[in-house]
């Protein structure tokens, strides 16, 4: 078995081929993984940013698809030779925990309920769900955690009314799943905001109706115009930053605004708002994975995107081998893509 290990944080991942894979407990998969996602959890986690990592070495990854080998006792949701998609968020199904995999090179790799940087993976039954019938094998990494998380913030924890005016803060995989579920509720307005132009470029043309640098002068009077009103009736922060959630806080209409983040800023940062604003009326939440029953609501994304309102391949910017997985972890924090596809040997 081939895979990316965490040995030390702030320091590149280390490609081992000699890990044993263990004999399955009961409600574990053995999974085939063609292809896995790479998004930003893992650059903060591999930075340390999560805060000190008592389980190193240690797998990574979080979102792939693939075939399965074989199943544990008691596992009834897949069998061997399904496809599917492999994802954090707790689906239906058995939760086994995680797994150690034993290497001549390193002893004793830890794993977690689900990851993705390997060619092979044991995982838990509740974080496999059957690949859907329309998506793209490819795209369907999405699934695993940039979808569910940013459409469903729409769909599940907004689920705004129509000619509402929205804003998205961060256009990485989060926010873009999130500007095109917010696009088929059909707002007023739709206002993407980020750093990077290329990001920009792509929310307009995924249907945004303005697009604004972060750093524009007058951001928030510009907004309110655009609005009609004070603000914005709903905020989606999925930067990842302290700065931006305060941001996109101070842009939500006074009286009722809303905000919701599934970013995770730093371990140890905290926001800063005004007390006052929220006895006007704004509203401030986070939301977990947006609220998503994977085994419920990846067949409802994949009809979504049947029927074009889900435009995947956007989102997905190039492909590495395991390989090369040090190279697209440089790509991700520089942000010159938004969702890296890693293909295993």
């Amino acid at each position: 078995m081939t895979a990316a290990i965490l040995t030390e944080t702030k320091k590149p991942l280390q490609i081992l081929d000699d890990l044993k894979i263990p004999e399955l407990r009961s409600g574990q998969v053995l999974v085939k993984i063609h292809y896995a996602g790479l998004c930003h959890s893992q650059l903060m986690e591999a930075k340390g940013f999560r805060g000190e990592d008592h389980f190193l070495p240690h797998l990574l990854g979080h979102e792939a698809v693939g075939t399965v080998i074989k199943i544990g006792n008691k596992v009834k949701k897949v069998q061997a030779g399904d496809k599917v998609v492999l994802g954090w968020i707790k689906g239906q199904g058995l939760d086994e925990g995680g797994t150690i995999y034993e290497s001549a090179t390193l002893g004793n790799i830890n794993s977690g309920p689900v990851t993705t940087f390997s060619n092979y993976s044991v995982v838990s039954e509740n974080r496999v769900y059957k690949k859907p019938p329309f998506t793209g094998f490819k795209e369907c990494i999405l699934y695993g955690c940039a979808l569910p998380t940013g459409a469903g913030i729409i769909l599940n924890d907004i689920n705004p009314k129509k000619n509402s005016d929205l804003v998205i803060l961060g256009l990485g995989g989060v926010g873009l799943s999130a500007l095109m579920a917010a696009k088929y509720k059909t707002p007023r307005s739709l206002i993407a905001i980020d750093v990077e132009e290329t990001k920009l470029l792509l929310a307009k043309k995924l249907g945004a109706t303005h697009v604004f640098s972060v750093n524009e002068p007058n951001l928030k009077k510009k907004i309110a115009k655009i609005c009609f009103k004070e603000g914005a009736d709903y905020v989606v922060e999925a930067a990842g930053k302290t700065s931006t959630i305060e941001l996109g806080f101070s842009l939500l209409a006074p009286s009722s605004g809303e905000l919701v983040f599934a970013s995770h800023p730093q371990k140890g940062q905290k926001i800063s708002i005004d007390p006052f604003e929220l006895i006007l009326g704004k509203k401030i939440r986070g939301s977990w994975g947006g609220s998503c029953n994977p085994d419920l609501d990846i067949p409802i994304l994949d009809n979504l995107a049947r029927d074009g309102a889900l435009s995947l391949k956007e989102l997905i910017s190039r492909e590495y081998n395991l390989s090369e997985i040090n190279e697209a972890f440089r790509a991700l924090e520089e942000r010159t893509i938004t969702r890296a596809l890693i293909v295993m040997p």
